[in-house]
């Protein structure tokens, strides 16, 4: 049993926690890595964020000729050399993922920190077995606990034969050695349809299952119906299908389910499950460290990131963050509760909060899709009188460049405080345009405060933000 004043668990955002400050605290590292090949660093770097961004912008170039005629402009679409554009991607990420770990292996600025590749379970409060990659198992204790384990895709047990089917998850899929002519993507929320667009526009014929009657149903409800009718000019969207059972062919993959009331069955050469992920609590085995989970199996933990018992009290000592607590699973906001509970480790008698600020996304599928605050549904429900802006693309000059008739931004404020409650944008750089918004519910700004007190660039696209903020200040 070795005995550490810090274990530090995972490392994605958490890999930014060591540093200077804790040169005279011993440190022990523990790592399962993630994918199928547990690579360091997390999951944004390696399966998630940075890849499948790269992947999109690739994707928005093939996918030009789709609209070029509108323009009086002839392009085709030849194909695509699908393992340059993988090699290309991954050529820039695996490098940075194994100098991050050779930095923690060997560089003198970790003296104080010890690295084990393994997977720790919880053996007691703060106690830890590490089941290391080489077979063997390490015995830890240590007097504070940092928890950032991240978390996995979800693989349903109750769809018969899914399992079985082996079908691809966003940690696979990037490395496939070969497109399939057709794929079935089970599921309808972020990850679904930013491989719709990945995909469709790389050439493959994408099928979209949906569960719900809408695609990103926890979007803004005018968001959802209108980036489902956009999807089904490009892909087949099935909705209101739920899947019973998988089963994989000598041709594919058979997808079994229920629409209407009737059974239908919907093959493709290859399947992508995306419903979601879940986080690693369970690989922890969080319970026998007497930490407290909810009903999606995260952590529980205070706005100081200061994890809970099962009465609710805080557990000394012991932190968590990220995708492991946190049910936005946003790289942002793990980056954010990691500063925050670094600061509070180092400075327990002045603690910071995390939990005061709005939290934005983004969704970079074909249009994007960026929202922030409540819907306007949920707007209603607090009971509030609310004043809504909703303002077309089609409305400004550059939209007019654009030939965009479906894209829109829709604002949502407080009709008597003017306070901004929501924004959500759906069209092109929507994750760009959203910004001013975020700034301004973090601030306290209301629509009058910002709309024209400022030079907006025109014909630019940020005069959609603009014409949105003066609907609610007339």
């Amino acid at each position: 049993m070795t005995h550490y004043d810090i274990a530090l668990i995972g490392s994605g955002s958490g890999n930014s926690f060591p540093g200077p400050e804790f040169a005279d605290r011993s440190i022990v590292y523990i790592d399962r890595g993630v994918g199928p090949d547990h690579v360091f660093g997390g999951t944004c770097l390696n399966l998630g964020c940075i890849p499948t961004k790269m992947f999109v912008h690739t994707a928005d170039v093939a996918d030009t000729p789709r609209d070029a005629a509108r323009f009086g402009v002839h392009e085709t679409f030849q194909g695509v050399d699908w393992p340059a554009i993988r090699d290309r991607i991954f050529g820039r990420i695996d490098p940075i993922s194994q100098g991050g770990l050779e930095y923690r292996e060997n560089h003198a600025d970790n003296a104080n920190l010890t690295l084990l590749r393994g997977t720790a379970r919880f053996t007691g409060p703060k106690s830890f077995a590490v089941r290391l990659r080489d077979g063997g198992t390490e015995q830890v204790t240590a007097d504070t606990v940092v928890l950032g384990a991240g978390s996995r895709p979800t693989l349903p047990e109750a769809i018969d034969g899914l399992v079985e089917a082996q079908p691809l998850t966003s940690d696979t899929v990037m490395r496939v050695d070969r497109l399939p002519a057709s794929l079935a993507i089970l599921g309808s929320g972020v990850i679904a349809a930013e491989f719709a667009h990945i995909l469709s526009a790389l050439g493959v014929d994408v099928t979209i299952i949906a569960r719900s009657d809408t695609l990103l149903r926890h979007e803004d409800e005018d968001v959802s119906r209108t980036y489902t009718e956009v999807t089904r000019e490009r892909c087949t969207v099935v909705t209101g299908f739920a899947a019973r059972s998988v089963r994989r062919t000598a041709e594919g993959v058979t997808i079994t389910g229920e629409q209407d009331g009737a059974q239908r069955v919907i093959e493709a050469e290859e399947l992508l499950v995306a419903l979601g992920r879940r986080p690693n609590s369970d690989l922890l085995h969080v319970q026998a460290g007497g930490i407290a989970v909810d009903d999606a199996g995260r952590v529980r933990v205070d706005g100081h990131q200061r994890v809970l018992a099962e009465g609710g009290e805080v557990l000394d000592g012991v932190w968590a963050f990220g995708d492991l607590s946190s049910p936005e699973q946003l790289k942002h906001v793990a980056n954010h509760e990691l500063r925050i509970l670094r600061h509070n480790v180092l400075h327990p008698e002045d603690l910071w909060r995390s939990d005061t600020m709005p939290i934005p996304h983004g969704i970079f599928g074909e249009p994007q899709v960026a929202g922030v605050g409540l819907t306007e549904a949920q707007a209603r429900a607090t009971g509030r009188r609310l004043r809504v802006a909703h303002q077309d693309y089609s409305g400004i000059a550059f939209g007019w460049a654009l030939e965009d008739t479906t894209s829109f931004a829709k604002l949502i404020a407080d009709a008597d405080s003017g306070e901004i409650l929501g924004c959500h944008i759906i069209g092109p750089e929507a994750t760009v345009l959203i910004q001013p918004i975020i700034q301004a519910m973090s601030l306290g700004q209301t629509p009058a405060d910002i709309a024209r007190t400022q030079y907006w660039i025109h014909p630019a696209l940020p005069e959609l933000i603009e014409n949105a903020l003066l609907q609610l200040t007339d």
